[in-house]
């Protein structure tokens, strides 16, 4: 009989912990509430299929709501009384960011991703030498401080330059200032064919592609049909010797083994540690473990 694998995929659920002025209060019916800080906020969690544990007083002294409509993220805030700040700040760790409701669902954090960027932290100080890291559809800069931080010179690329924007501001909270990051406003694919041209490569990268999205000149991003392109660019943009290897998806029909053969199969990475699973939110109110993402992640 034969064996396809050599050794057992590792399959993991990572749960965002650590944090002081976040949690998620309780989840149920497609929805979740969570505090940011002083301020309660409700906003769609469609992989709740369960029933609240708390008292539905507890719902309705959130101080904003979101309303989704058509389209990937399209909606708009309610506010119990009046709206809040533009923005306000949270940390994690030695990070600080502003966070703020706005013309999406989105607040400016992902706070499950807060396990990646421990990894990330932890891989780039192991390395013993200043790794060069591209984080790509990089939003507010989170991973690329967690990189920065930790010594690595990283170049982050988003779409959005108002995002990009927010990072550098996230970037001056966090008193990483100093640090050598390149802030790019591109298309994803188009910046790497143009690295690859410059023969510029990369010991490590961080994706976090969307399901949908647009260029700064309206390229389109769809995920089932661009991932194969992207990785393969990523294959010639990295390092003969790369440290590591991250790619988180959202809102897609798929599996975290999908993401892991992808990776596995277009990388071709020699030895080294791979893992795939969930990224999860633990409720406050329950033992529940709310699904927010997939990711696949190998380091050497």
């Amino acid at each position: 009989m034969s064996h396809l694998h050599s050794k057992p995929i590792q399959i993991e659920i990572l749960t965002a912990s650590g944090w002081q002025d976040y949690a998620l209060l309780d989840s149920g019916k497609g929805l979740r509430l969570e505090q940011y800080g002083p301020f309660r906020l409700v906003r769609p969690a469609s992989q709740a299929m369960w029933r609240p544990a708390l008292d539905e007083r507890e719902w309705q002294a959130a101080h904003a709501i979101f309303q989704p409509s058509g389209g990937e993220s399209g909606g708009q805030w309610h506010y119990s009384q009046s709206p809040l700040p533009d923005n306000w700040q949270m940390s994690y760790r030695t990070l600080k960011f502003q966070v703020f409701t706005g013309g999406s669902r989105h607040v400016g954090v992902f706070v499950e991703q807060s396990p990646q960027w421990d990894w990330i932290s932890e891989t780039v100080q192991s390395a013993g030498q200043p790794l060069q890291v591209l984080n790509l559809f990089a939003y507010s800069g989170l991973a690329t401080l967690a990189a920065a931080a930790a010594g690595a010179k990283v170049t982050h690329v988003d779409a959005s330059k108002k995002i990009v924007e927010l990072a550098r501001r996230n970037q001056a909270l966090s008193g990483l200032a100093d640090k050598p990051i390149r802030w790019i406003v591109d298309d994803a694919l188009k910046f790497l064919k143009r690295e690859i041209r410059r023969g510029v490569r990369y010991d490590g990268m961080i994706l976090d592609p969307p399901k949908f999205g647009r260029g700064p000149k309206g390229e389109v991003w769809e995920f089932f049909d661009l991932l194969p392109n992207l990785l393969e660019l990523c294959r010639q943009a990295l390092s003969p010797r790369p440290r590591f290897f991250v790619l988180t998806a959202y809102a897609i029909q798929a599996s975290a083994l999908s993401l892991y053969y992808a990776v596995q199969d277009f990388l071709a990475l020699q030895g080294g540690e791979f893992s795939c699973g969930e990224l999860t939110l633990a409720e406050k109110s329950n033992t529940r473990l709310l699904p927010m993402a997939i990711y696949v992640r190998w380091r050497k």
